[in-house]
C-alpha cells in the first residue's frame, strides 16, 4: 500500500513539474471572469476569477480564489475570530460555468491584451499559486478576496506596465458606501454587516481599493491600459457574455428589519407613554431592552477586541448597544431600583446623542433600519432618568 501511494505521489509531482514547463501557444487567452450576484448573502457581491484558455494545448482552466471548506478543522471558530482560510482551486472552466448556469447568474469575461511573455507569466504565476503548499491564503472580505486577487496578481506580473483608470468611477466613496450599494439596506444581511463592522469601513477608499467588489474589477479593467512593446493599449482586448441572465437581487423579507424595529419601537413608546401617565414602570420592558442591548454590546466588544477581523474595531454601535446594560437589566427587575440608576440612564441618553453627530460627519454610518429603535431608546431612557430620580 505504501509503495502504491509513493508511485501515485511521484506521478502527481511529475505531472505538476511537466505542467510548469508547458509553453502557451500564440492562440492562448488570459481572461478576467466576472459573475453576477446570487440570492444568498455570501453571493451578494458576485464573484471574480481568472481563466486561461489555449485551444492548441486543449487547456481551458479557471483559477478560483473563492473556495473554502466548511468541514475544515475549527472552521466556525476561525471564521468568528477572523482567521478564515480560503484557497485557490484550479479546475476545468466548463464546471465553473455550469455552476453559474444552474444558479441563473450572468457571467462575462474580459480577454486581456497581452504579449506572449506576459501570458506565460500569468500562467506560471497561477500554476505555482495552485500548488497545495501555496493555494491557501488568509481571507479578508475587503482587502484580500477573490476580486482583489485579480488586481494584485495583475500588478505583480505587469508592474508599471499596467495603468488602472478611474474613468466612469464615482470616486470619494467609503468601503461601507460601496458595500451598501450592493445589498438593499432593509435586509437582515445589510443590518448584520453594518452592526458588526466599525468605523474603518467608513474610510474613503481609493479607486483601486474599490476592486474588492467584482463589479469594479470589471469596470476598472475595462477602462485601463497596458503597455505592449512600449505602446499603451486597452488592457481588455475583447469582452464576451458567456451567460446572459437577468441580475439577481437580494430579497427583502416580509419581516424585514425596519418593520420589526418599528413595531418594537411603537409598542415600547406606547408602554412608556402609559407608564408616564399612570406614574408606574413596566419592569419587563426595561429588562428586555437592557438585556438585549447588553448582549449585542458584548458581541460588538468581542469582535472589536478579541478577533482579527480588520474592520470590526472602533465600532460606535456600542453607543446604543452598551455592554454594561446586561448587568443593569437585572437591577431593574426590583420594585424600587437604586436612585443612582437615574444618572446611569441620563448617561445612556447622552451616548445616544452622539450617534447623529457621528452619522452626519460620516465618521461611521449606522444601520438605517435601527432609527426607530434609537428613538424608542432615547424616550425610554429619558423616562427612566425622571422616574428613578
Amino acid at each position: 500500500m505504501q509503495k502504491k501511494y509513493s508511485i501515485l505521489l511521484f506521478f502527481l509531482l511529475f505531472i505538476t513539474s511537466l505542467q510548469a514547463q508547458i509553453k502557451l501557444s500564440v492562440y492562448s487567452e488570459i481572461s478576467m471572469v466576472t459573475a453576477g450576484p446570487g440570492t444568498e448573502l455570501y453571493e451578494a457581491f458576485g464573484h471574480s476569477a481568472i481563466r486561461i484558455k489555449d485551444p492548441v494545448l486543449r487547456l481551458d482552466l479557471i483559477y478560483n480564489y473563492g473556495m473554502f471548506d466548511f468541514n475544515a478543522p475549527n472552521f466556525y471558530s476561525n471564521f468568528t475570530k477572523g482567521k478564515l482560510l480560503y484557497l485557490l482551486a484550479r479546475y476545468d472552466f466548463k464546471y465553473f460555468l455550469a455552476s453559474y448556469n444552474k444558479d441563473k447568474r450572468w457571467v462575462k469575461q474580459q480577454v486581456l491584451n497581452l504579449d506572449q511573455q506576459q501570458k506565460q507569466a500569468f500562467f506560471a504565476y497561477l500554476e505555482n499559486n495552485a500548488l497545495p503548499e501555496n493555494a491557501t491564503y488568509l481571507y479578508d472580505p475587503y482587502f484580500n478576496n477573490c476580486a482583489t486577487k485579480l488586481r494584485d496578481i495583475t500588478t505583480t506580473i505587469l508592474g508599471d506596465k499596467v495603468k488602472f483608470s478611474d474613468h466612469h468611477i464615482d470616486t470619494n466613496q467609503s468601503f461601507r458606501q460601496l458595500m451598501d450599494k450592493e445589498i438593499p439596506w432593509n435586509t437582515w444581511g445589510s443590518f448584520g454587516i453594518n452592526l458588526a463592522l466599525g468605523s474603518k469601513l467608513d474610510a474613503k477608499a481609493n479607486f483601486t481599493q474599490y476592486m474588492y467588489l467584482p463589479d469594479y474589477v470589471y469596470t476598472i479593467f475595462k477602462n485601463s491600459t497596458v503597455y505592449v512593446k512600449n505602446q499603451p493599449k486597452k488592457i481588455v482586448k475583447r469582452e464576451d457574455i458567456l451567460l446572459d441572465f437577468k441580475e439577481l437581487e437580494q430579497e427583502i423579507a416580509i419581516l424585514n428589519p425596519f418593520l420589526i424595529f418599528s413595531t418594537i419601537s411603537l409598542i415600547g413608546i406606547f408602554f412608556t407613554f402609559r407608564d408616564f401617565k399612570k406614574k408606574k414602570r413596566t419592569k419587563w420592558i426595561d429588562f428586555a431592552l437592557l438585556f438585549t442591548t447588553g448582549i449585542i454590546g458584548i458581541l460588538i466588544t468581542f469582535l472589536w477586541f478579541f478577533t482579527n477581523h480588520s474592520t470590526t474595531p472602533n465600532n460606535f454601535n456600542v453607543l446604543w448597544a452598551f455592554a454594561p446594560n446586561i448587568s443593569i437589566a437585572f437591577l431593574m427587575l426590583k420594585e424600587h431600583p437604586k436612585k443612582w440608576l437615574s444618572t446611569y440612564f441620563k448617561f445612556l441618553g447622552v451616548l445616544l446623542m452622539f450617534i447623529p453627530i457621528l452619522w452626519l460627519l460620516k465618521i461611521q454610518l449606522f444601520p438605517i433600519s435601527i432609527i426607530p429603535f434609537l428613538l424608542f431608546l432615547f424616550f425610554r431612557y429619558l423616562f427612566l432618568s425622571k422616574k428613578l430620580n
